[in-house]
C-alpha cells in the first residue's frame, strides 16, 4: 500500500489496516452521476425526478417507500441518460423480491428523459434499520 504507514514506520504499533470505503452510500447519497455531458441543471432535474419516482415504490408490507427505507444503494446516470440502480431488500426472503426490481425499473423508466433503467439486487452490505430516513422511522414508529 503505497503512501500508507507500515508496521515498520510505527515502532511498537500493530499492523496498519486500511479502512475499506463504505460499500453503500448513506441515505440521501444514493444518487451520483457518471462523468456526463449533461448540463448541471438537467442532471439535477433528472436526479430529483428519479428520487420522486423511487418514492412511489413501496414494499406492500411496509408503509414507507423504498427510498426512505434506505433500500436504494446507488443510482448512476450516464451521459446517454441510462440509469443503473443498485438496491437491496429488508430481507433476502422478501415475498416481493422477484417483483420489486421490475417495479423500480418501471417507475424510473417513466421519468421524462430517462433512456433505460437496469436494476441490480445486492445483499452486501445487508440492509439494517440505520439506513432508514427520519420520515421512514416516523411512519414505522421506530426510533
Amino acid at each position: 500500500m503505497e503512501g500508507k504507514p507500515t508496521e515498520q514506520d510505527q515502532p511498537g504499533a500493530g499492523p496498519v489496516v486500511a479502512e475499506a470505503p463504505d460499500p453503500a452510500p448513506a441515505k440521501g447519497e444514493a444518487l451520483r452521476a457518471a462523468a456526463s455531458p449533461l448540463a448541471p441543471e438537467e442532471q439535477e432535474r433528472l436526479n430529483d425526478d428519479i428520487v420522486a419516482a423511487l418514492k412511489t415504490v413501496y414494499d406492500p408490507e411496509i408503509p414507507a417507500d423504498i427510498y426512505e427505507l434506505g433500500l436504494i444503494y446507488a443510482v448512476d446516470i450516464d451521459g446517454e441518460r441510462n440509469v443503473a440502480i443498485t438496491m437491496t431488500l429488508t430481507a433476502p426472503g422478501c415475498p416481493v423480491a422477484g417483483e420489486m426490481p421490475k417495479w423500480v425499473e418501471n417507475a424510473v423508466n417513466a421519468v421524462p428523459g430517462v433512456a433505460a433503467t437496469t436494476v441490480t439486487m445486492t445483499f452486501d452490505p445487508p440492509w439494517d434499520m440505520s439506513r432508514m430516513s427520519d420520515e421512514a422511522r416516523l411512519a414505522l414508529n421506530v426510533f
